[in-house]
This record gives C-alpha cells, structure tokens and sequence, in this order.
C-alpha cells in the first residue's frame, strides 16, 4: 500500500533523516586504511544507541536475507554493491566501499548510502562513484509533482547509459515512511511518463547503483552481500526524497 504523507508528517521525518546523514558522514569519515568493518558497525551502533534511535537493520529478515541481518549498517567493499554484512575485514588502500544505512527516529525511517575510496583512488572507481552521484541527482531533479515513477527512472537510466553502464533493475529505489521498504518500487531504468503519479506527500528513497562492467549480480555465502557476477566493482548513491507542493525536498541530505 503507497501512503501519502501531510505537510505536518514530513516535518516530523526531517530529525530521522538528519541523523541517517550524521551517521553516514562520521562512519565515511572513520573509514580509514586499516578500519575493520565491525568497527565502522560498532561506531554506528554506539551513535544509534545515544540518539535513542531504532535501527531498521539488525532484526531486518526480508525473503531474500537469509537471516536476520544482524548489523546496523551495510558495508560493501570492492565487488560488493548491496546488503555488505560487516565481517572481519580491515580495509585496504583503495577499496571502494559503500555504506548504505537506515534507521528510525521518532517512529519515522530514512534511509541513505555514499560510496568513497579509502586511501589512493582508480580514476575507474571515481568516475564510477561520481556517475552514481549524478544519476541520484537527475533522478531527485525528476522527482516533480504531478510527473511519474517512469520519470525518476529514465533520469537515472540517461546518465548510466551516457557513461556506458549497464543497469540492474532487481534492486532500487522504495518507498519510506514508518518502515523501511514500502510501495512503490523505484527502478533504475524506466521510461518516462509510465508508473505511478507523483503526488505531493509521496515519501521514497531513490537509490541509483551500478556495477563496472555487467549488471548481474550472486549473494555471497553470507546470505545478504550482493556481488557482481565478474568481479567488477560497485558504487551506490542514495537519499529519502519527499514530493511537495514545491518539488523534491531531501531529508537526508548532509
């Protein structure tokens, strides 16, 4: 079911999103040659747990985890683009990591990834990092009133495609509100002028992701990492975007 949200509700929404943004700037920021991603896990935990926030994670058991996550934050490095478990891994010189994290304040959720290279970067890995970026920019550009899903999708498809990426459609963008993931499903690639309407009140996290040279994927052994089926790395952008009377308002932006 797509709930729309009033005026009043967004407002109450923006301290979730604020802290969403806080957590992920101090986690990028600790992302250091040498970091275990248990410790990025431990400083998130440690930041929810003094907000008096709720995490969306670590009891989280969608159809395709298979168990509860068990983390508050997702850690994908290299290969990995989705759903990192933290593990015992210390981060190398030029890893590309993404940290993809929600949670709830107040009862309301908002959800936000950035991707960055720890130490010495690829030109690849920028160019791959920055083409997320731009994408989930197009696609809040796109997200207008009165326009539909389609349009977010083929903002986001335009600027992948220009940079000659291809583009999975298993994963993408969702609703937000008093849980995580709701209706309607974002794709990455769409056409415009198809889906659902945009309508004021319409709470959703766009979340463009792409893979270096193929748009397929395999779960790890872990039972939640989502890797790409050659290798090839990954970069994610992500932001809880709401649709008002005035345009695209982002809760998560830092």
């Amino acid at each position: 079911m797509i709930e729309l949200r009033t005026p009043a509700e967004i407002e109450q929404m923006r301290p979730a999103g604020a802290f969403v943004a806080e957590v992920l700037a101090a986690t990028a920021a600790a992302a250091r040659v040498g970091v275990n991603l248990l410790e990025l896990d431990a400083l998130a935990h440690d930041l929810i747990r003094r907000r008096g926030a709720e995490s969306c994670y670590i009891d989280y058991h969608p159809s395709f985890g298979a168990s509860p996550f068990g983390k508050v934050i997702c850690t994908s490095v290299n290969d990995a683009v989705l759903h990192g478990l933290p593990h015992d891994y210390r981060l190398q010189d030029g890893d590309l990591l993404t940290l993809d994290f929600a949670a709830a304040v107040d009862g309301w959720v908002a959800d936000s990834a950035v991707s960055l290279v720890v130490g010495t970067p690829r030109d690849e890995d920028l160019r791959l990092i920055d083409t997320t970026r731009r994408a989930l920019a197009a696609g809040i550009q796109a997200a207008q009133p009165g326009g539909r899903i389609g349009d977010i999708s083929a903002a986001i498809a335009a600027v992948a495609h220009a940079e000659g990426y291809s583009i999975n459609t298993q994963f993408g963008g969702h609703g937000v509100g008093r849980t995580m993931h709701g209706d309607p499903h974002i794709s990455n690639d769409g056409r415009a002028g198809r889906g659902y309407p945009l309508r004021p009140g319409l709470v959703i996290a766009i979340e463009p992701w792409f893979l270096e040279t193929t748009d397929e994927i395999y779960t790890d052994r872990d039972g939640w990492t989502l890797r790409s089926a050659d290798g090839s790395r990954g970069a994610h952008s992500e932001h809880t975007v709401a649709i008002t009377e005035d345009g695209p308002l982002v809760l998560t932006a830092p």
